[in-house]
């Protein structure tokens, strides 16, 4: 078998097997974590696609995530739950409820959750297409802003989203295997992305952007693209943990949110998957390990302090993160295993090159 394959393949074995062990075990506190952490890598490597791969930094990500929350909620929540919670519903959508359930698979989740991918993608269609002509410190403001305009919306649409009220008894499909699943689907098409004609040129004009004009690279159609497709994995993992919380507010979709994302992103390094994955792993494993530090000292709000003076460092020390721009070498792994089974071969290059 070829190392490009048999190098991704083992390592889906090895989560598969890992994820099996975890379900049979009961754990719920680490089974948690686990579902935490195929969000967070869903959303770092959606933000690394729009952000990491063009240099077009945007700070309202999280703004597609709670839009893909609430929609994927409204669809999927119960009828008579919908009448109570949300009675001034339009009538074309008060008596839509996707629960259809074959076999193992929640068909109507699954439906919703498709669904309030592709509004979220439309939506930022719309956007991109004004905010992705800017550039440095004028993007990242202008898709601030679009933050603060899906919050306010959020709390002023009563019939959709109960305002500031806690929006709750959302049914809860999300599990191990459904948060992992759709994280390694994303994780792969965001990897084969990287490596296509459009990822070549999203980093090339993000390196140099008058040099790519300057041999027929377009500037706003790479933006644009990465643009979507990054909303339309973020709102997938907004669905994601809109069925695993079950409630929440528009509280949640903020600053604090925003700051944890872009924190993995930098550690593990702008424009590399492997960095987001490993930026998630090493930032979500910091925090819950101050966070039983804070229990212990009762010194409340030491992990939030301590969390922003690691991200200062990294910034400081190695701006570039873990990873760089560089990608884990798959052939690496495979060559390794076979020759300690005695096949021996050369070694290939421990990381790639975009």
């Amino acid at each position: 078998m070829s190392p490009r394959v048999a190098g991704p393949l083992l390592s889906i074995l090895g989560l598969s097997v890992g994820l099996a062990l975890l379900d049979a075990s009961g754990l719920a506190f680490w089974q948690g974590l686990m579902i935490n952490l195929a969000i967070f890598t869903i959303l770092v490597v959606s933000l690394n696609l729009a952000s990491g791969f063009t240099g077009v930094f945007s700070l309202g990500n999280i703004g597609f995530m709670a839009l893909g929350a609430y929609i994927s909620a409204i669809l999927t929540l119960p009828l008579a739950v919908k009448s109570e919670y949300l009675p001034d519903l339009p009538s074309w959508l008060a008596g839509v409820h996707l629960d259809q359930v074959v076999g193992p698979l929640p068909v109507g989740w699954l439906a919703a959750t498709l669904i309030a991918g592709l509004l979220v993608a439309f939506v930022a269609l719309l956007v991109g297409a004004v905010l992705m002509r800017l550039s440095g410190h004028f993007v990242a403001v202008a898709t601030l802003g679009f933050l603060v305009i899906v919050r306010v919306i959020l709390f002023n649409a009563d019939g959709f989203t109960r305002g500031s009220r806690t929006f709750s008894n959302v049914t809860p499909y999300t599990n191990l295997w459904w948060a992992w699943a759709c994280a390694v689907l994303v994780i792969y098409a965001v990897w084969r992305l990287k490596r296509s004609q459009y990822g070549r040129a999203m980093f090339a004009q993000r390196r140099d952007r008058w040099a790519a004009q300057s041999v027929g690279i377009s500037i706003l159609r790479p933006r644009l693209l990465a643009f979507v497709i990054g909303a339309f994995f973020t709102a997938i993992a907004g669905s994601l943990y809109a069925h695993f919380i079950t409630s929440f507010s528009p509280t949640v979709f903020y600053f604090d949110l925003t700051f944890r994302v872009i924190t993995m992103l930098v550690v593990g390094g702008m424009g590399s998957v492997s960095g987001s994955v490993i930026g998630s792993v090493v930032v979500l494993a910091l925090a819950e390990g101050l966070r039983r530090v804070e229990d212990v000292t009762l010194l409340y709000g030491l992990s939030g302090a301590l969390l922003a003076a690691f991200f200062i460092a990294v910034i400081v020390f190695r701006p570039e993160g873990i990873m760089g721009q560089r990608e884990i070498s798959f052939d690496r792994l495979s060559t390794r295993l076979r020759s300690l089974r005695g096949g021996g071969g050369p070694e290939g290059p421990e990381t790639e090159a975009p």
